[in-house]
Protein backbone atom coordinates (compact mmCIF):
# COMPACT_ATOMS: atom_id res chain seq x y z
CA UNK A 1 0.00 0.00 0.00
CA UNK A 2 1.18 3.19 -0.60
CA UNK A 3 1.44 6.18 1.82
CA UNK A 4 1.04 9.53 1.55
CA UNK A 5 3.30 11.60 4.12
CA UNK A 6 2.41 14.05 6.67
CA UNK A 7 4.39 17.46 6.85
CA UNK A 8 5.64 15.85 10.48
CA UNK A 9 6.66 12.63 9.01
CA UNK A 10 8.31 14.69 5.67
CA UNK A 11 10.40 16.54 8.20
CA UNK A 12 11.31 13.20 10.18
CA UNK A 13 12.90 12.16 6.91
CA UNK A 14 14.29 15.19 5.81
CA UNK A 15 16.42 14.84 9.34
CA UNK A 16 17.30 11.36 8.79
CA UNK A 17 18.37 12.50 4.68
CA UNK A 18 20.37 15.22 6.05
CA UNK A 19 22.50 12.76 8.20
CA UNK A 20 22.78 9.96 5.67
CA UNK A 21 24.40 12.94 3.13
CA UNK A 22 26.68 13.65 6.17
CA UNK A 23 27.77 9.96 6.68
CA UNK A 24 28.21 9.84 2.64
CA UNK A 25 30.54 13.06 3.09
CA UNK A 26 32.28 11.26 5.93
CA UNK A 27 32.84 8.17 4.72
CA UNK A 28 33.67 9.86 1.31
CA UNK A 29 36.68 11.38 3.32
CA UNK A 30 37.94 8.60 4.46
CA UNK A 31 37.88 6.47 1.08
CA UNK A 32 41.51 5.92 0.46
CA UNK A 33 43.80 2.98 -0.49
CA UNK A 34 44.61 0.72 2.06
CA UNK A 35 41.27 0.70 4.33
CA UNK A 36 39.28 -1.94 4.69
CA UNK A 37 35.15 -1.74 4.28
CA UNK A 38 35.03 -3.00 8.04
CA UNK A 39 36.59 0.40 8.97
CA UNK A 40 34.15 2.45 6.57
CA UNK A 41 31.18 0.45 8.25
CA UNK A 42 32.58 1.36 12.04
CA UNK A 43 33.01 5.05 10.58
CA UNK A 44 29.74 5.32 9.47
CA UNK A 45 28.14 3.46 12.88
CA UNK A 46 29.60 5.58 15.11
CA UNK A 47 28.40 8.85 13.40
CA UNK A 48 24.83 7.54 13.10
CA UNK A 49 25.05 6.80 17.34
CA UNK A 50 26.54 9.96 17.28
CA UNK A 51 23.14 11.98 15.60
CA UNK A 52 21.01 9.44 17.54
CA UNK A 53 20.46 7.84 14.35
CA UNK A 54 19.96 3.55 13.48
CA UNK A 55 21.03 1.41 10.68
CA UNK A 56 18.16 0.03 8.55
CA UNK A 57 20.33 -2.43 6.91
CA UNK A 58 21.65 -4.40 10.11
CA UNK A 59 19.49 -7.33 10.74
CA UNK A 60 16.90 -6.58 7.59
CA UNK A 61 15.99 -9.74 6.59
CA UNK A 62 19.34 -11.18 8.52
CA UNK A 63 21.60 -8.75 6.68
CA UNK A 64 24.96 -8.42 8.81
CA UNK A 65 26.21 -4.74 7.93
CA UNK A 66 25.49 -1.43 8.78
CA UNK A 67 25.65 -0.51 5.30
CA UNK A 68 25.91 -2.21 1.59
CA UNK A 69 29.82 -1.78 0.32
CA UNK A 70 30.00 -3.11 -3.33
CA UNK A 71 33.62 -2.77 -5.31
CA UNK A 72 34.04 -2.62 -8.71
CA UNK A 73 32.06 -5.78 -10.16
CA UNK A 74 29.55 -6.12 -7.14
CA UNK A 75 26.54 -4.15 -8.25
CA UNK A 76 24.77 -3.47 -4.30
CA UNK A 77 24.72 -5.69 -1.19
CA UNK A 78 28.85 -6.23 -0.79
CA UNK A 79 29.08 -6.75 3.33
CA UNK A 80 31.62 -5.05 5.09
CA UNK A 81 34.71 -6.83 6.16
CA UNK A 82 38.38 -7.03 6.14
CA UNK A 83 38.64 -6.35 2.96
CA UNK A 84 41.33 -3.59 1.90
CA UNK A 85 40.76 -0.89 -1.06
CA UNK A 86 43.24 -0.81 -3.98
CA UNK A 87 43.66 2.36 -6.03
CA UNK A 88 41.78 2.06 -8.66
CA UNK A 89 38.72 0.53 -7.11
CA UNK A 90 35.25 1.80 -7.76
CA UNK A 91 33.38 1.17 -4.21
CA UNK A 92 29.66 2.06 -3.76
CA UNK A 93 28.22 2.78 -0.60
CA UNK A 94 24.60 2.29 0.29
CA UNK A 95 23.56 4.16 3.38
CA UNK A 96 19.99 3.80 4.68
CA UNK A 97 19.32 5.44 7.93
CA UNK A 98 16.59 5.10 11.05
CA UNK A 99 15.65 8.84 12.60
CA UNK A 100 12.81 8.37 15.06
CA UNK A 101 11.19 5.69 12.82
CA UNK A 102 11.58 7.20 9.25
CA UNK A 103 14.05 6.26 6.86
CA UNK A 104 16.23 7.73 4.23
CA UNK A 105 18.13 5.76 1.90
CA UNK A 106 21.01 6.94 -0.59
CA UNK A 107 23.93 5.49 -2.29
CA UNK A 108 26.89 6.87 -4.47
CA UNK A 109 29.84 5.26 -6.15
CA UNK A 110 33.29 6.82 -5.64
CA UNK A 111 36.68 6.58 -7.15
CA UNK A 112 39.30 4.39 -4.78
CA UNK A 113 42.26 6.77 -5.46
CA UNK A 114 43.15 7.01 -9.47
CA UNK A 115 40.64 5.25 -11.64
CA UNK A 116 40.84 4.51 -15.31
CA UNK A 117 38.52 6.69 -17.72
CA UNK A 118 36.32 3.48 -18.44
CA UNK A 119 35.60 3.45 -14.78
CA UNK A 120 34.93 7.30 -14.60
CA UNK A 121 32.70 7.38 -17.58
CA UNK A 122 30.21 5.07 -15.68
CA UNK A 123 30.38 6.97 -12.78
CA UNK A 124 30.04 9.74 -14.19
CA UNK A 125 26.72 8.56 -16.21
CA UNK A 126 25.10 6.49 -13.64
CA UNK A 127 24.97 9.83 -11.34
CA UNK A 128 23.29 11.70 -14.67
CA UNK A 129 21.09 8.77 -15.09
CA UNK A 130 19.53 9.04 -11.85
CA UNK A 131 19.14 12.67 -12.15
CA UNK A 132 17.35 11.83 -15.40
CA UNK A 133 15.09 9.70 -13.30
CA UNK A 134 14.66 12.53 -10.58
CA UNK A 135 13.71 15.17 -13.09
CA UNK A 136 10.27 13.78 -13.87
CA UNK A 137 8.79 13.45 -10.38
CA UNK A 138 5.98 15.11 -9.75
CA UNK A 139 1.98 14.96 -8.92
CA UNK A 140 0.60 13.16 -11.86
CA UNK A 141 4.03 11.82 -13.01
CA UNK A 142 4.29 7.71 -13.83
CA UNK A 143 7.01 5.49 -12.59
CA UNK A 144 7.33 4.62 -16.39
CA UNK A 145 8.29 8.03 -17.24
CA UNK A 146 11.04 7.81 -14.56
CA UNK A 147 11.74 4.25 -15.66
CA UNK A 148 11.89 5.53 -19.30
CA UNK A 149 13.95 8.50 -17.97
CA UNK A 150 16.69 6.38 -16.05
CA UNK A 151 16.69 3.99 -19.26
CA UNK A 152 17.12 5.86 -22.09
CA UNK A 153 20.11 7.54 -20.66
CA UNK A 154 21.74 4.41 -19.74
CA UNK A 155 21.46 3.09 -23.56
CA UNK A 156 22.38 6.26 -25.10
CA UNK A 157 25.77 5.96 -23.70
CA UNK A 158 25.84 2.08 -23.63
CA UNK A 159 25.75 1.27 -20.20
CA UNK A 160 23.56 -2.12 -19.11
CA UNK A 161 20.48 -1.48 -17.06
CA UNK A 162 20.36 -3.85 -14.02
CA UNK A 163 16.39 -5.20 -14.31
CA UNK A 164 16.41 -7.32 -11.47
CA UNK A 165 16.99 -4.73 -8.56
CA UNK A 166 14.86 -1.59 -8.30
CA UNK A 167 14.33 1.57 -6.31
CA UNK A 168 11.32 1.79 -3.86
CA UNK A 169 8.74 3.46 -1.48
CA UNK A 170 9.93 4.55 1.98
CA UNK A 171 8.89 6.03 5.16
CA UNK A 172 8.51 4.22 8.65
CA UNK A 173 9.64 0.95 6.53
CA UNK A 174 12.65 0.87 4.75
CA UNK A 175 11.04 -0.51 1.53
CA UNK A 176 7.69 0.11 0.95
CA UNK A 177 4.90 0.18 -2.16
CA UNK A 178 5.59 0.50 -4.61
CA UNK A 179 8.72 -0.79 -6.76
CA UNK A 180 10.26 1.89 -9.09
CA UNK A 181 12.31 0.07 -12.27
CA UNK A 182 15.06 1.58 -14.29
CA UNK A 183 13.19 0.86 -17.48
CA UNK A 184 9.84 1.47 -18.74
CA UNK A 185 7.92 3.33 -20.86
CA UNK A 186 6.17 7.06 -20.71
CA UNK A 187 2.85 7.29 -19.10
CA UNK A 188 2.56 3.84 -17.88
CA UNK A 189 2.68 2.87 -14.61
CA UNK A 190 1.20 3.98 -10.83
CA UNK A 191 0.96 7.71 -11.20
CA UNK A 192 2.72 9.69 -8.68
CA UNK A 193 0.70 11.51 -6.20
CA UNK A 194 1.97 14.74 -3.81
CA UNK A 195 3.41 13.60 -0.70
CA UNK A 196 4.21 10.09 -1.76
CA UNK A 197 8.69 9.50 -0.64
CA UNK A 198 10.54 6.74 -3.05
CA UNK A 199 14.27 5.71 -3.49
CA UNK A 200 15.04 6.26 -7.26
CA UNK A 201 18.40 4.03 -7.56
CA UNK A 202 19.36 3.51 -11.18
CA UNK A 203 22.28 0.58 -10.75
CA UNK A 204 23.95 0.98 -14.00
CA UNK A 205 26.58 -2.24 -16.13
CA UNK A 206 29.90 -1.21 -17.74
CA UNK A 207 29.29 -4.28 -19.60
CA UNK A 208 25.92 -6.67 -19.65
CA UNK A 209 22.80 -5.99 -17.54
CA UNK A 210 23.30 -9.56 -16.37
CA UNK A 211 23.86 -9.99 -12.56
CA UNK A 212 24.10 -13.36 -10.58
CA UNK A 213 24.25 -13.53 -6.68
CA UNK A 214 27.08 -14.95 -4.87
CA UNK A 215 27.33 -17.66 -1.69
CA UNK A 216 26.63 -15.04 0.87
CA UNK A 217 23.87 -15.13 -0.35
CA UNK A 218 24.04 -11.25 -0.31
CA UNK A 219 26.26 -10.27 -3.03
CA UNK A 220 24.76 -9.31 -6.42
CA UNK A 221 27.09 -9.10 -8.92
CA UNK A 222 27.87 -8.16 -12.81
CA UNK A 223 28.04 -11.81 -14.57
CA UNK A 224 30.34 -10.27 -16.69
CA UNK A 225 32.77 -9.50 -14.42
CA UNK A 226 33.00 -5.92 -15.94
CA UNK A 227 31.93 -2.78 -13.35
CA UNK A 228 29.00 -2.03 -11.93
CA UNK A 229 27.74 1.93 -10.07
CA UNK A 230 25.03 2.40 -8.13
CA UNK A 231 23.50 5.86 -7.18
CA UNK A 232 20.41 6.47 -5.38
CA UNK A 233 18.31 9.56 -3.44
CA UNK A 234 15.19 9.59 -1.57
CA UNK A 235 13.03 11.93 -2.97
CA UNK A 236 9.73 13.82 -2.04
CA UNK A 237 6.88 13.96 -4.83
CA UNK A 238 5.56 17.58 -4.55
CA UNK A 239 2.90 19.10 -6.61
CA UNK A 240 4.77 20.70 -9.34
CA UNK A 241 8.02 18.35 -9.01
CA UNK A 242 10.39 16.83 -5.95
CA UNK A 243 12.67 17.57 -3.30
CA UNK A 244 15.65 15.41 -2.24
CA UNK A 245 15.74 14.63 0.62
CA UNK A 246 19.16 12.94 0.87
CA UNK A 247 21.30 15.71 -0.39
CA UNK A 248 22.81 19.08 1.14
Amino acid sequence: MVSIKSNEEIELMKHSGHINYLCHKLLEKNLRPGITTKELEDIARKFMEENDCYSSTIGYEGYPGYLCISVNDEVVHGIPSGRKLKNGDIVSLDISIIYKGYHSDSAATYPVGTINEKKAYLIEHTKNALYEGIKEVKDGATLGDIGHAIESYAHKHHLGVVRELCGHGIGNELHEDPDIPNYGKPHTGMILKEGMTIAIEPMLNLGSRNVCMLDDDWTIVTEDGKPSAHFEHTVLVKKDGYEILTGE
